[in-house]
């Protein structure tokens, strides 16, 4: 089997892809399981992924591409693509310091970074690190108090958007995380593999887990003190995620945080019209990356419906399965405002730290002014369904 470049050969991998395979050759399982698993069988995980596949973009020719319009506002802030690196939990065991370097990126290529609530990295650490303001990830917790808390420190950095994850009333099961023995009992030889495989990553061991230290989670000290487990982990999700939350809850949200509101986790039309009519920013079209409730619709499924109920009446991002340019051009055309990528950031810090996820978003500009370029669109603004072909080549804005 022929080996895949890898920058220690001075060779940059080509793509998302290219970037999943070193990661999963540097991290331990149990790290690359919890970036790269879904819900249950993982159907959700997959369609994700395949519906945007035999979705296909309609090429056109003998149009003035010659000035191509990549950039773009999402919820007041200047972006030079429409992306916007997702939040993500743990990202700090994936590489040193990885939300911060993951940040840097995305002040580097113009674009927002989206900070999570279990960052390794606290919200004060990538303030120091940054100068373009990064958005905020909140889940509705029991301790209102706690998450007030965590609001006011967002806000005291200048975060200007809040993304309020609301499809965690409870956890899915991601049967990956029993098997590798991050979730549930684990008997003592999946206690020595878990070690051995650990063992086995010396790069990552030297990198993460001796130079990457503090691993606590930064933005939750004072809830889950000391080192991070997944026993740790997994009490704290217990006892803090909320599953009597309803939307009368937003009031006290909103109440609470000055800047705009997004809800993640919007898939059903009927719900995009509550979040309309309780007056929020935006939504995020999302199934959690399939981590949740599996056999739900795919995002880019999910997501024509959803902007026919709401309109013009928020901007609507989308999530999921978004692993190139290619993607994002389809997602735009289907009307998505712009998309949040978690997974292919994750893959790239943990395969080539700040530098691997700038290669990663240069790759995904590449890929999005060459679909602008030969769908004769030029412009991310001008993009409609009339761009795509279904899966039989008929137009799908016919």
């Amino acid at each position: 089997m022929a080996l895949l470049p890898d920058r220690s050969l001075g060779l940059a991998p080509a793509s998302v892809r290219d970037y999943r395979e070193l990661a999963r050759r540097r991290l331990p399982r149990q790290l690359f399981d919890y970036i790269d698993g879904g819900a249950y069988e993982e159907s959700t995980l997959r369609a994700n992924v395949d519906d945007l596949a035999v979705i296909h973009l309609r090429q056109r020719v003998l149009r003035d591409v010659s000035e191509l319009q990549l950039a773009t506002t999402v919820l007041g802030q200047s972006l030079a693509m429409p992306l916007v690196l997702g939040p993500v939990g743990l990202a700090g065991m994936y590489a040193t310091r990885a939300e911060v370097q993951a940040a840097q990126a995305a002040e580097q290529m113009g674009i927002a970074f989206c900070e999570s609530t279990v960052s390794i990295c606290s919200i004060e650490e990538v303030d120091r690190a940054t100068t373009a303001p990064f958005w905020f990830q909140l889940y509705v917790m029991r301790d209102r108090a706690y998450a007030e808390d965590l609001m006011s420190r967002a806000s005291s950095v200048g975060c200007p958007v809040l993304v309020l994850t609301v499809d965690l009333a409870v956890v899915g099961a991601r049967y990956r995380e029993v098997r590798n023995g991050m979730a549930g009992p684990q008997r003592l030889p999946g206690r020595i593999v878990q070690a051995l495989d650990f063992g086995l990553h010396p790069r990552w061991a030297r990198d993460v887990a001796l130079r990457g230290r503090p691993h606590t989670f930064g933005n939750l000290e004072k809830a889950v003190p000391g080192a991070i487990s997944p026993d740790a982990f997994k009490e704290w999700v217990d006892h803090q995620f909320d599953p009597s939350v309803t939307w009368d809850d937003l009031d006290w949200v909103r109440r609470t945080w000055p800047g705009r509101l997004v809800l993640k986790g919007i898939l059903d039309p009927e719900d995009a019209r509550r979040a309309a009519d309780a007056g929020v920013d935006g939504i995020v079209v999302s199934n959690h990356g399939g981590r949740q409730l599996d056999s739900t619709p795919s995002t880019i499924a999910a997501l024509p419906a959803v902007v026919d109920a709401v309109g013009d009446s928020l901007e609507v991002l989308v999530d999921g399965g978004i692993r190139s340019g290619l993607d994002v051009v389809k997602a735009l055309a289907l009307g998505a405002r712009a998309c949040l990528v978690g997974r292919a950031w994750a893959w790239s810090v943990a395969a080539g730290g700040r530098q691997g996820v700038v290669d990663v978003l240069r790759t995904m500009r590449g890929e999005l002014e060459v679909a602008l370029s030969l769908t004769g669109a030029g412009d991310v603004h001008a993009l409609d369904p009339s761009a795509l072909l279904d899966g039989d080549g008929r137009p799908l804005g016919a």
